[in-house]
């Protein structure tokens, strides 16, 4: 294998190996230790939570980290490498594979390709279309600036100054007083995400994180191996406050990520006296805040003339926060635009860290976003949480009549809507989904260690008069997944204790 290839070490496969919980078969005995081992493998990378071709950690270190014996995890590797899940060669270690002839894993949080997007109907990716016709005429304004920045190099590290002043002016008019040096301008939110947490992490801290959560933050979280310490919502979709101070008090972890503004998957939204009471208990426990506004924009289902939460850094006393937003929910993903707003001083080393990597998004991007924050940022707003309310009624409608068991409550706000299916495997659903081209996020992707088997995620993208054949096609897919098992081709047990 190629020396590039991605390395996961046993601290981080042990915690994804956590968050691969199996069905049980009921009345079934406890299955040996390496058959469980090798179906959580199997399942990881079937699901492209583990990379095809990730060269896996030898056989004595994962033993150690898993706290097995060598002969156990041996053994595993042989039954995943009989499997066609897993390759060896003397001198090189081992690599995930997949069976000679399997399609590759498909991801329900990555976007469908182009070619395939009139086959499978994505239930999966939460992100709109372009707002037109404004993302084109932003487009065209900002090529007819570009030639004033063509003479130069082109790079960036902070961001084009017309776009940090947009982006800071925004957080201003938000209740949120902020100047151009406190943005840095990157290349979408995860790229602002990673760079906080390469500068502000180290290897093994522990982050708080809310559970549910967005998905893909926890993942790389998890690569990066860091200890995630979940904290469950309430019922009511709110901050357990009791249950926030007893983690930063008695884990007293090294940040806290929390998605305090129409929160990703539930679309739940904080209020300000909540923000201020985590704030403090953050700042007993000396714990950075970072603040995930990547949907603050989508209040879609506010009720006239109530004004959301300010920003959570408004209330930040001791320069605790550190925020991180995105065109790309709001304006358009395609443009690949996020942001950091945090002390200057943090802003400075970020971009120095950064430049080890991709020294600035691009300057076209950064124009067109700066265009549509200043000039057409009401009229976009007002098209997409149109667009926002209407799937979301719609949605309402046609999952209360086609499956009136699942349960789920309307969120005033964000991209997507958190369902419980009434005991169906989420996992199941995204199987059988899959086969019969319709994506579905399982909604044990949006927890720390594998909960939330029993629900799935679906977003607020399909057009509202689409909704109800997308909804007809989803009700097919939960009749196979239960007609199928609730169990099928589950022959191991509960994961194995990490």
């Amino acid at each position: 294998m190629a020396d590039w290839q991605t390395t996961v070490t046993s601290p981080a496969l042990a915690r994804l190996l956590a968050t691969a919980r199996l069905p049980e078969p009921p009345g079934a005995s406890r299955r040996p230790a390496y058959r469980t081992l090798a179906a959580q493998v199997r399942l990881l990378v079937s699901e492209g939570r583990l990379p095809v071709g990730a060269r896996l950690p030898a056989e004595r270190e994962l033993a150690l980290a898993l706290r097995l014996s060598r002969t156990t995890v041996a053994t595993a590797y042989e039954a995943l490498r009989a499997d066609g899940y897993l390759r060896s060669r003397r001198g090189s270690g081992s690599w995930t594979a997949l069976p000679e002839g399997s399609a590759p894993p498909s991801d329900a949080l990555h976007p469908v390709p182009p070619d395939e997007q009139g086959r499978i109907l994505d239930l999966g990716v939460a992100a709109l279309p372009a707002p037109q016709p404004f993302l084109s005429t932003a487009a065209a304004r900002a090529v007819e600036q570009l030639p004033a920045y063509a003479a130069g190099h082109g790079h960036y590290p902070t961001g084009v100054p017309v776009l940090r002043e947009a982006v800071a002016r925004r957080f201003t008019e938000r209740g949120l007083p902020t100047t151009p040096d406190q943005i840095l301008i990157t290349i979408g939110a995860m790229g602002a995400l990673h760079l906080v947490r390469q500068v502000l992490l180290g290897r093994g801290d522990r982050v708080a994180v809310e559970a549910p959560s967005y998905a893909h933050t926890l993942q790389a979280l998890r690569l990066a191996e860091a200890r995630l310490v979940p904290v469950p919502l309430t019922r009511g979709f709110h901050w357990d406050l009791a249950e926030w101070r007893r983690v930063l008090s008695g884990a007293a972890p090294k940040a806290a990520y929390v998605i305090p503004d129409f929160h990703n998957p539930t679309g739940a939204l904080i209020d300000e006296e909540q923000r201020r009471e985590l704030l403090a208990a953050a700042r007993s426990a000396g714990t950075v805040v970072l603040a995930d506004e990547t949907t603050a924009e989508l209040g879609w289902g506010l009720p006239e003339g109530v004004t959301p939460p300010r920003p959570t850094a408004a209330l930040d006393r001791a320069a605790q926060v550190v925020t991180v937003g995105s065109a790309g929910k709001l304006l358009w993903g395609g443009l690949r635009i996020g942001w950091v707003r945090a002390a200057p001083a943090l802003v400075r080393r970020l971009a120095t860290a950064r430049v080890y990597s991709d020294v600035g998004a691009p300057v076209l991007d950064q124009l067109i976003a700066a265009e549509l924050l200043t000039t057409h940022l009401p009229a976009v707003r007002a098209h997409q949480l149109t667009r926002l309310r209407d799937t979301a009624e719609a949605l309402d409608t046609a999952l209360r009549e086609r499956l009136p068991h699942w349960r789920f409550t309307v969120p005033p706000g964000g991209l997507s809507l958190w369902v419980g299916t009434g005991g169906v495997s989420g996992a199941a659903l995204a199987r059988a989904g899959e086969r019969t081209g319709v994506r579905i996020a399982a909604g044990n992707r949006f927890g720390s260690d594998g909960a939330f088997e029993h629900h799935i995620r679906i977003p607020f993208t399909v057009a509202a008069p689409a909704v109800p054949d997308a909804v007809r096609r989803l009700a097919e897919v939960a009749a196979r997944a239960e007609q199928e098992g609730r169990w099928q081709g589950a022959d191991d047990t509960q994961p194995l204790a990490v």
